[in-house]
């Protein structure tokens, strides 16, 4: 009961002892001690509420009653391994095959997405008979030995010592801080242009590509959505030297980005990744994951004679959840959801942006969405202390939001999918207000007439 619960202060004591040191709580200067959730909130350990944007875990909503009705009702049932046949895992993977390209049949189910990719590694590199991996600067692929060495957000702290010679890194395809900008003429085609030359370099060394290895849309890189064509090209250059394209979709996948249920769909209808590895929402916070790649990459990995077996991966349980995450988000028309107050969180937010000079930039697609925040919107500098700033200012108004990218600076949108209107709005608002109350205004580049403001845009009828 909550009477025998401990105090916050005693729960910080036990984790101080008992837990690793380097595992981090949010808000570290004062965490938040949360007890349950629902919807997009939730709830610390005196009833106060929080309107949670950060938690693409919980992607239908926190304690969804569908998705916790289908676990009980499989539980009191069965639990066992997929050596047995059940129909949960054959029905599961014909439906979640249904949202893909054809080519897209075949799944291997697992547990994390720190496994997904560990495995979608695997499967590269005996279909290739490679080794080396290219991965782009910035990305984070989990936390297994194997991940961190492709995951410059994590082995970029190590020291320069740290990077593999196996693996090469590309340039993040970033427009507004990358090497090729909003200005250029084709950065898709620059960008891709950069991986070739990693190519070639790589094989004049007598090597060869395995794999190339993106999220679909960055996340830990800052918010990051690469230009349409890129994957395109980088496939290409990538097929020819024998390797395989892995899309990561960890982060961004299941409908986050409202028009298409994969984020990689966003570059358009002719690009197929080989190799497609998804977690976190996909089981609304139930650890699963799941692997999805050609029935030819299938078959060359099931011909090296080693069984692959994962013990609670495609469990009965585990694909009774994810149905039940699946007709969630059609019944409830979270797709739907997602384009329409994704774009009006943008609008707002763009409105932000012609009124204070530290928002530099907007990019976002559906409820997947980064404010990067400047100093100087000229020179683009990252403006580190102040979005840490405004991120606990924000705590302080109960909205739970975070910064990352590798200077820190980014905002963070990836809400419950069941985040509303009114949600956008509220956060908006007291971001519009702390930066109005926190920063004298400086200098503008593009001085507004005096006493003009862009008119407020009437809130649309949900």
């Amino acid at each position: 009961t909550m009477s025998e619960a401990y105090s916050k202060a005693e729960t910080l004591a036990l984790r101080r002892k008992h837990i690793g040191p380097s595992c981090k709580v949010f808000f570290a200067k004062d965490p938040l001690k949360i007890v349950r959730a629902q919807g997009q909130y939730m709830f610390d350990e005196n009833g106060e509420k929080y309107l949670d944007c950060i938690n693409n875990v919980a992607h239908v909503g926190h304690s969804h009653p569908d998705v916790i009705k289908a676990a009980v009702k499989q539980m009191e049932l069965l639990n066992t391994n997929s050596r047995f046949l059940h129909d949960n895992l054959v029905q599961y993977a014909k439906r979640l095959t249904d949202t893909m390209p054809e080519k897209l049949s075949v799944c291997y189910f697992v547990n994390s997405g720190s496994e997904a990719n560990d495995l979608a590694l695997r499967l590269a590199r005996h279909f290739s008979g490679h080794q080396d991996v290219i991965t782009l600067d910035n990305a984070y692929h989990g936390h297994v030995t194997s991940l961190i060495d492709i995951s410059p957000y994590k082995f970029n702290q190590l020291g320069k010592e740290s990077k593999k010679e196996f693996v090469h890194v590309a340039p993040s395809p970033d427009t507004y801080r990358g090497k090729y900008r909003e200005d250029h003429l084709d950065p898709a085609g620059a960008y891709a242009g950069e991986v070739k030359k990693i190519i070639e370099e790589t094989q004049k060394n007598g090597r060869k590509i395995a794999a190339f290895i993106a999220e679909s849309m960055q996340s830990c890189g800052g918010q990051v959505i690469p230009p349409a064509g890129y994957f395109q090209q980088v496939a290409e250059y990538v097929h020819e030297a024998g390797g395989v394209f892995i899309a990561d979709e960890v982060q961004v996948g299941f409908g986050r980005v409202g028009k298409h249920f994969w984020a990689f769909q966003l570059q358009g209808e002719d690009f197929v990744p080989d190799i497609v590895t998804m977690g976190k929402p996909i089981g609304n916070g139930h650890p699963m994951s799941c692997v999805v790649t050609t029935r030819e990459i299938a078959e060359a990995f099931g011909a090296s004679g080693l069984e692959y077996f994962n013990t609670f991966g495609g469990n009965p349980v585990s694909c009774a959840i994810g149905l039940a995450v699946l007709d969630v988000i059609e019944k409830e028309d979270l797709q739907g959801n997602a384009t329409q107050v994704g774009n009006y969180l943008i609008e707002l937010l763009n409105e932000q942006k012609r009124k204070h000079p530290l928002v530099g930039d907007i990019r976002g697609v559906g409820l997947f969405v980064g404010v990067d925040l400047v100093k100087d919107i000229q020179k683009r500098t990252p403006a580190t202390a102040e979005a840490l700033h405004l991120v606990y200012k924000l705590k302080e108004r109960h909205i739970l939001l975070s910064a990352d990218g590798p200077h820190r600076n980014i905002l963070k949108f990836k809400p419950p999918m069941s985040f509303t209107q009114e949600d956008a709005k509220f956060v908006v608002d007291q971001i519009d207000a702390l930066l109005t109350g926190t920063h004298p205004p400086p200098k503008r580049h593009h001085p507004c007439p005096p006493g003009h403001h862009p008119p407020k845009k009437q809130h649309p009828p949900p």
